[in-house]
């Protein structure tokens, strides 16, 4: 399991962790569920360690909203 610094993580979610939270706890359901992956991580690692990867390197960004929005 690697170690991913916060904010590497929160700079692809607008600096919100609650953005964070939710983005990865949805993308580690998709893995979960046979979804392709986009990170390259071990085969043994867990849904929600390989959505936290993705997220570091950029793979999954929360979308910007609108400013009427």
């Amino acid at each position: 399991m690697g170690y991913f610094f916060r904010d590497n993580l929160l700079a692809n979610c607008n600096g919100s962790i609650y953005k964070l939270v939710i983005l990865a706890s949805k993308r580690a359901i998709e893995i979960a569920e046979s979804q392709s992956r986009t990170a390259q991580a071990g085969l043994f690692a867990r849904p929600s360690t390989i959505a936290l990867e993705e997220i570091a390197i950029g793979k999954v960004q929360c979308k910007q909203a609108k400013a009427g929005d």
